[in-house]
């Protein structure tokens, strides 16, 4: 099942390496990764992931939740139906 992770917050070291940590920690494969970081400022970050059997989308959340609060950043973690459906034009 392929999910979405977007991170978004003020910009600090450590970011890509703790989220990325996390997921692979969970067995998880980063498929496609975006990233940028908005008048020196502000970080965006966009993942699509494939989880592994018996891995939920709701327990990549949770599992991410401690690093957002560490990172002070929000970490949002959706199916990628869920995902395609609220941004289909």
């Amino acid at each position: 099942m392929k999910a979405i992770v977007s991170v978004i917050g003020r910009d600090c070291t450590g970011i890509i390496a703790k989220v990325a940590w996390k997921l692979y920690e969970l067995g998880i494969n980063i498929e496609d990764i975006s990233q940028t970081v908005m008048q020196n400022a502000y970080f965006t970050m966009i993942m699509m992931i494939t989880l592994p059997e018996g891995v939920t989308v709701s327990a990549v959340g949770d599992a991410l939740a401690p690093v957002a609060a560490e990172l002070g950043v929000e970490i949002r973690t959706q199916h990628e139906d869920i995902f395609n459906s609220m941004h289909r034009i």
